[in-house]
Parts: C-alpha cells; sequence; structure tokens
C-alpha cells in the first residue's frame, strides 16, 4: 500500500489542480463586486443525512487558498449528520472564501456520500469478519480523497493504484497463457526486479481456484462471481493457506450471504462509482 506521504502529496495535487482548473486568472465574479480588504464568515450548512466526510480536507483547502482563513469546527470526519447540521465555520477575507467554496463542496459532497454507502455496507458486516473493500473504479484524478471516505465511512482499502500490488485478473492470466505461468512469470519479475508486492490473482471457477494452490507466493485469491455454494467450497478448499476475497454482483441485499460463507473480504466497486452526492451547502453569515 502507499504511504502517508504518498496520499498527503495526491491531495495537494488535487487541491492545486482544482484550483487552477476552477479560478484560471481569477474569480471575476467576487473581483468585481467584493473589495479586496473584506472579510466575512459562512457555514458549512448540512441538507441531508449520512456519514460526513472531507472535514479535514477543507482544511487544506483553505489553508491552500489563503492561509489567514480561520475554520472552527463543529463536527469532524465519520460524525452521522442531519439535517440542519452546521460541520463548521470558516471566517476571514470573503474572496478567499468563494475561491475554495465550490472545491470544498464537490469533495465533500461526494466524500460524504461514498462514506454513507461504506458505512451502510460495514454496519451489516459488523459481527463477521469479512472487511468491505473498494476497488479502483474510481474517478481520475479524485482518486486519493475517495479512497479517504472509504476509509472514514469504515472500509478498507484495495491497492491504491498498478504500482503498490500485483493482480492478476482475467485478462492478465489469458494473455500470459494460463494461471501458472502468470503466477510463475510475476514471481520471476518481482525477484529480477527486487520488488515486495503482494500477489492477488482472480479465480473464475473452483478448478481455477486449485490451480492457483499449487503456486506459492500468492498473497490472497479473489473469487470473481462465485455462487454463495461455490464461495463456501473455495473457503473450504483454501483453508486459510492464502486470504479470500469476494467480488461481483455484491449488494447490500446479500452482502452478508457472502459473509456468511467465511470470505476475508468483499470488493465493490459500487462503494465510489454508483453513489450519489449527499446535499451540502456553504452559506454567508
Amino acid at each position: 500500500m502507499i504511504s502517508q506521504k504518498q496520499l498527503d502529496e495526491e491531495i495537494q495535487l488535487i487541491i492545486k489542480n482544482a484550483i487552477r482548473e476552477d479560478i484560471g486568472d481569477g474569480d471575476h465574479s467576487s473581483l468585481a463586486c467584493i473589495p479586496k480588504d473584506a472579510t466575512g464568515k459562512a457555514k458549512l450548512l448540512v441538507k441531508d443525512k449520512g456519514i460526513l466526510a472531507g472535514v479535514e480536507f477543507a482544511k487544506q483547502v483553505f489553508a491552500f487558498v489563503d492561509p489567514s482563513l480561520k475554520m472552527e469546527e463543529q463536527m469532524k470526519d465519520g460524525d452521522e449528520m442531519q439535517y440542519g447540521d452546521i460541520a463548521f465555520y470558516v471566517s476571514g477575507p470573503s474572496q478567499s472564501i468563494l475561491k475554495a467554496e465550490r472545491l470544498v463542496l464537490n469533495a465533500m459532497q461526494r466524500m460524504s456520500a461514498i462514506a454513507t454507502k461504506t458505512s451502510e455496507f460495514s454496519k451489516l458486516l459488523s459481527s463477521y469478519k469479512t472487511k468491505i473493500l473498494d476497488t479502483r473504479k474510481t474517478t481520475p484524478g479524485f482518486r486519493a480523497l475517495e479512497k479517504q471516505a472509504v476509509k472514514i465511512g469504515g472500509g478498507e482499502n484495495h491497492r491504491f493504484a498498478l504500482y503498490d500490488m500485483i493482480m492478476l485478473k482475467d485478462n492478465h492470466i489469458d494473455f500470459a497463457g494460463g494461471i501458472t505461468k502468470a503466477i510463475d512469470k510475476t514471481l520471476a519479475y518481482l525477484k529480477t526486479n527486487d520488488l515486495d508486492l503482494k500477489i492477488i490473482v482472480e479465480a473464475r471457477s473452483l478448478s481455477e481456484v486449485e490451480e492457483i494452490l499449487k503456486s506459492d507466493g500468492v498473497y490472497r485469491i479473489l473469487l470473481d462471481n462465485f455462487s454463495f455454494e461455490d464461495t463456501k467450497s473455495a473457503v473450504k478448499l483454501i483453508d486459510n493457506r492464502c486470504l479470500t476475497e469476494s467480488s461481483g454482483g455484491i449488494t447490500l441485499e446479500n452482502v452478508e450471504d457472502y459473509a456468511k460463507c467465511g470470505v476475508d473480504f468483499i470488493s465493490s466497486g459500487a462503494l465510489i462509482h454508483s453513489v450519489h452526492n449527499l446535499d451540502l451547502s456553504l452559506k454567508a453569515m
């Protein structure tokens, strides 16, 4: 997995690029009608129900836009929020508040939606050993924040990108000439390049699980689109020789059934790619 330093760098890149994209050569709406030395105060008003996420990110955005902006937190990331709650106040130069407004709202609305959906899965899995994972099915350029939101919602992060874990999926296996060849080539590649990366291998059937188990060095087997019965059989077959992960067609309605099969992880792209932003507003006071 990537380090905290790498995550921090990713978030700073998100802020820098988003501000560049949104402001360009100036916020002419504010420049036209608000004096440069005017100061003001605004509140982050909650207009929805769910899990709040993005407060710490908002703090980073305000500091980037104008270090003189002061933020007074009323709630923190991970708090349950209700309509009418105030997450924080921000005060300082009015032009600076408005420069930061859209990025703060865009990020917090989406992050809160992801955290809320993840929390729903996490609560259903709370009595099982199974943990909910995200995937790489993220918004380009926004991955660090979306994965951060999953953690705020009580989930865990899968690999961050292509460089921090090996994941041999169906296309890798088919292009390599089969499961065993794909694993052997991967182990040789890691040794040659002195890399220490965990290996996950996707299985599409119980026979593929059996073949994977003949090779050493596999960290986790991904059971892709397995039925409940086949998932139970696969977990029994694997017998703790490596970790297990279920994926494909898993919803809030059936996630507990997969957890009952005994898998260690369940991964769901829907945590991120199928959410609807929650309603938050930044209102001048």
